[in-house]
C-alpha cells in the first residue's frame, strides 16, 4: 500500500485543528479561525520530524515542545495558569482521539499502515477517519459537560420534629433563593411523597419567580444535614411531582454553599 506524505500532512493538519477547536470551545478562549489554522499547521509539521535520524524520545520531547508552541500561537500567552490549562486540554484530548483510533486498530483491522486500517477486502480510510473523529471529540466533551452537571448532587438527610427522618438525592438549585421572611430560614423544597406522615403545623410562605408567584406550603424541622454538613437554619417546603430526573426528590436552596464551603 502506498501512501503520501502530503494526504498524512494534510490528515495531520485536519486533526490538530480538530483538537483545537475543541479546546477552544470548551474552555470558551474565542480565537480566531485563522489562529487555530496557523496553529494546527505547525503541529502538522511533526511529520517532518519522521525523516529526521533521532531517538524516539527525542521525537517525544519535541512534539511536546511543538504542542505548546501550537496552543501559545491559537490561544496566546497571558500566564501560566492559562497556558497550562491550555496545553493540559489539548494533550487529553489528544490522547481520546489517540485511543479512539488505537481502539480501530485492535477492533476492526487486521492489518494497518500508519493510520490506515483493513479488514478483509474494507478500508477504514482518511475519509472514516475525518467523518468519524470530529464526532467522538464532540460526544466526548458532551458527556464531560453532564459529569460536571452532577456535582451540583449531594446527598441530604432532614431530621423532623416526630423524630423521623429521611435520605434523599439533592440538587443544588442555584435559582432557589427562597427564604421565610420572618424567621429568615432557608427553605429547601422536597418532594411531598417523601414527606412522612406528620401533624406539624405547616407555614405558608409567599414566592415570585419570573414565570409564576404565589405561596409555598412550609414545615419545620429539627435539622437537616447536607454532604455531612449540619444545619438548623431550614424549613422544608413541599414540592409537587418529580424535580429533576435520576431520582432527585429535593431541590437545595443557593444559599446551601455558605454551608458546603
Amino acid at each position: 500500500m502506498t501512501i503520501y506524505v502530503d494526504l498524512v500532512f494534510l490528515l495531520n493538519l485536519f486533526f490538530d485543528f480538530v483538537l483545537l477547536l475543541t479546546v477552544n470551545n470548551t474552555l470558551k478562549r474565542n480565537a480566531s479561525l485563522k489562529r487555530l489554522i496557523f496553529g494546527a499547521f505547525i503541529g502538522s509539521l511533526t511529520i517532518l520530524f519522521l525523516f529526521l535520524p533521532i531517538s524516539s524520545f527525542l521525537l517525544f520531547i519535541l512534539k511536546l515542545f511543538l504542542g505548546a508552541f501550537m496552543c501559545i500561537i491559537s490561544f496566546g500567552l497571558k500566564d501560566s495558569k492559562y497556558f497550562i490549562q491550555n496545553l493540559g486540554y489539548l494533550y487529553m484530548t489528544s490522547t481520546v482521539l489517540g485511543g479512539f483510533l488505537y481502539f480501530l486498530n485492535l477492533s476492526f483491522s487486521e492489518s494497518h499502515y500508519g493510520l490506515f486500517f483493513t479488514y478483509d477486502t474494507i478500508s477504514i480510510n482518511y475519509l472514516f477517519l475525518v467523518i468519524f473523529s470530529p464526532i467522538m471529540l464532540y460526544i466526548y466533551v458532551k458527556q464531560r459537560r453532564e459529569v460536571h452537571h452532577y456535582e451540583k448532587y449531594y446527598p441530604v438527610t432532614i431530621y423532623f420534629l416526630n423524630g423521623k427522618k429521611v435520605t434523599l438525592n439533592s440538587f443544588l438549585d442555584t435559582g432557589n433563593t427562597l427564604t421565610d421572611p420572618l424567621t429568615k430560614k432557608k427553605i429547601v423544597v422536597v418532594n411531598k411523597s417523601k414527606i412522612p406522615d406528620s401533624k406539624t403545623r405547616f407555614y405558608y410562605v409567599p414566592f415570585q419567580t419570573v414565570k409564576s408567584h404565589g405561596v409555598m406550603k412550609c414545615m419545620k424541622i429539627k435539622a437537616i444535614e447536607i454532604a455531612g454538613c449540619t444545619s438548623t437554619n431550614y424549613l422544608v417546603g413541599i414540592g409537587e411531582g418529580d424535580f429533576l430526573q435520576d431520582g432527585i426528590d429535593c431541590l437545595l436552596n443557593s444559599y446551601c454553599l455558605e454551608d458546603l464551603l
